[in-house]
């Protein structure tokens, strides 16, 4: 792999590398990079993974080659302590909780004693903790140039450290947030870097498209509320229509989020269209927002916050009209290539305009000057086809590559497609897959991740594996995604040897439980996209409506990519055994599950649960 990402770098040509688990592809995309030379951007799927990088890989490597690589990180400007909000913040002393001022106090000190002004360093305050929003900025609401605090910013002095350095390591979200809105410091780099790697790579056409679309959040326009409400009691109290204004924008949004109906889920601008009340809570919506802009740009000039606050309500309510137009309106002949839809949740909003594809943007980024581009993962590929995934991103004519995992999958691990399953759509399988895996469990004794493709699945199999263990008295811990954090979960996970943790999307990808905490993966049923999914629907009609097949183009190689990072959780290190239990009968019983299991590391498959426990005697006669 090492050899392959230094042709393609030398070549200043891109590259899909897929490297399954314990491949070493860090290693192997850093070694090249870094004895080529030249300016190297590194961009990772987490912000974890991007400390990882940063804090470990890299200096390792660096260091082992003796080259004279400087490196940067570069976050979003909302990971840094702001020192304009910071001060702002402690002057007004308006706060959202009793804890804050606690929280306030130990900000206050640490951004007085930091260097980098990175609030991951800051362990005393929770990254969850409800003062963050107050003392850090974001693109809305950064003054820029213009901040009194401009000289000592730590957004800026992360980006002056990034400009100078050999390798910047990034994450996708700043990385996309860049490339789309030439916001977040990346622009002076990417013109002058030799190479981009992208890692974890199968996240980039959900993120591209998040990023190269638009949203308005009720949240969003929620704190916007709030900020210029704060600035009608504060500087501007001499003007009487803001503080109405400010206040008239919650129960707007309020009235919309009602009119959205009960159900959270997602839905077409269309479907939405159609409820009562929906088009003429929009139009309140819409005349709240504007007024709210018309009165702050009054007194824009009055200082750099108002200016600020006056710009954001300005775009927001440029975004809201946009986003109300008719489809054949704005974009005109491109209509059809864009999808509107909502994302209702249980109390707030979001108004989604997203391309149907981002393969045209991609591409052009990656042309854009003669640099190679390395985009790598473990789960890129179909059984060996990298079409999908190429096509999205406009790379179908980019070098592949496919390197296995080095562990031994046939004798580490089994995969268990047991018999008497119901389909996945009817009301008793959830039921069905907790009663057959509760023997798989026994054997184990627990140490397993049960990961459902729905919350409400999860719900179900929750009442029914607790039912279970009270019942028959079994040692087993149940651990469920909700109670507490993630990171409080898997900690709870790997300190307890008789655990079962319970859950859904979260726990698919970027969950690395390495030895015997981990023996079980059980997953309820084949990662389909809800077909009813507006921007899903709308890419199945495109297919559709060109004769070609929306299932076989689309949607298997989709839920093959997703079941491969889910599967992924069970193997992590050279002396990890465990069992893989697929619950879905179609694995076995379709022609088209073939070609999803084939896509799996080679394990030794099995529908017998005599095998499974007979895999577990025998694991524990050899310990």
């Amino acid at each position: 792999m090492a050899q392959a990402v230094a042709a393609a770098i030398a070549g200043g040509e891109p590259l899909l590398a897929e490297a399954g688990t314990g491949t070493g592809k860090t290693f192997a995309y850093l070694v090249p990079a870094l004895l080529y030379g030249g300016k190297v951007v590194v961009s990772t799927g987490t912000k974890t993974l991007q400390d990882q990088l940063f804090e470990r890989d890299l200096p390792l490597v660096r260091d082992a080659l003796a080259v004279p690589a400087t490196l940067a990180l570069l976050k979003g400007r909302s990971n840094y302590v702001c020192l304009h909000h910071l001060e702002r913040t402690q002057r007004e002393g308006l706060l959202h909780a009793r804890e804050d001022a606690r929280h306030l106090a130990r900000i206050a000190q640490f951004a007085r004693a930091t260097s980098r002004g990175d609030r991951a360093e800051l362990a005393g305050v929770p990254e969850t903790a409800s003062i963050w929003p107050l003392v850090t900025s974001t693109r809305d609401n950064c003054l820029g140039s213009k901040c009194a605090f401009f000289d000592e910013c730590f957004v800026m002095r992360a980006r002056h450290e990034a400009l100078d350095a050999d390798v910047v390591v990034v994450n996708h979200h700043l990385f996309f947030a860049d490339v789309a809105l030439r916001d977040e410091g990346l622009a002076e780099l990417l013109p002058a870097c030799n190479t981009v790697i992208l890692d974890e790579a199968h996240q980039l056409p959900e993120t591209a498209t998040m990023f190269f679309g638009e949203q308005t959040a009720s949240g969003a326009l929620t704190e916007l509320a709030r900020d210029a409400e704060l600035l009608a009691r504060t500087e501007v109290r001499d003007v009487p229509g803001l503080p109405d204004a400010a206040a008239g924008l919650l129960p707007a949004l309020r009235r919309l989020r009602l009119a959205l109906g009960d159900a959270p889920g997602r839905a077409t601008r269309a479907a939405v269209a159609t409820r009562p009340d929906f088009g003429a809570a929009l139009g309140v919506l819409a005349a709240a927002l504007d007024r709210l802009h018309t009165e702050l740009a009054a007194q824009a000039e009055r200082s750099e916050d108002l200016a600020a606050i006056a710009r954001r309500a300005g775009e927001a309510a440029q975004r809201l009209a946009r986003w109300q137009a008719d489809a054949a309106g704005d974009e005109g002949e491109n209509a059809e290539q864009w999808v509107r839809w909502v994302d209702i949740g249980v109390q707030g909003f979001q108004l989604h305009a997203s391309p149907l594809s981002v393969a045209d943007v991609f591409r052009r980024q990656v042309d854009a000057g003669a640099k190679s581009w390395i985009l790598t993962s473990a789960t890129l590929s179909v059984a060996g086809d990298f079409s999908h995934y190429a096509n999205q991103l406009g790379l179908g004519d980019a070098t592949t590559g496919s390197w296995e995992s080095p562990f031994d999958y046939a004798n580490q691990a089994l995969l268990y497609v047991p018999r008497g399953l119901p389909l996945p759509n009817t009301p008793e399988h959830t039921c069905a897959v907790v009663d057959l895996a509760l023997p798989v469990l026994k054997s184990s004794r627990g140490r397993a991740f049960m990961l459902f493709t729905t919350l409400r699945a999860l719900g179900a199999a929750r009442e029914r594996l607790a039912e279970a263990i009270a019942r028959e008295a079994l040692e087993l811990v149940l651990l469920v995604q909700g109670d507490m954090s993630k990171s409080e979960l898997l900690a709870r996970f790997r300190s307890t040897d008789n655990a079962v943790l319970l859950g859904s999307a979260s726990f698919w990808e970027g969950v690395d439980v390495a030895g015997d905490a981990l023996s079980v993966v059980v997953i309820d049923k084949l990662p389909f996209a809800p077909p009813d999914d507006p921007l899903l629907a709308a890419r199945l009609a495109k297919l559709t409506a060109a004769g070609r097949n929306p299932f076989i183009e689309w949607q298997l190689p989709q839920a093959a990519i997703s079941l491969k990072q889910g599967a992924g959780r069970l193997i992590r290190a050279e002396t990890d055994r465990g069992v893989l239990m697929l619950c879905d009968p179609r694995l076995v019983d379709r022609a088209w599950g073939r070609r999803i299991w084939q896509s799996l590391p080679q394990m030794r498959r099995t529908r017998e649960l005599a095998e499974v426990e007979m895999f577990f005697s025998d694991a524990a006669k050899a310990a």
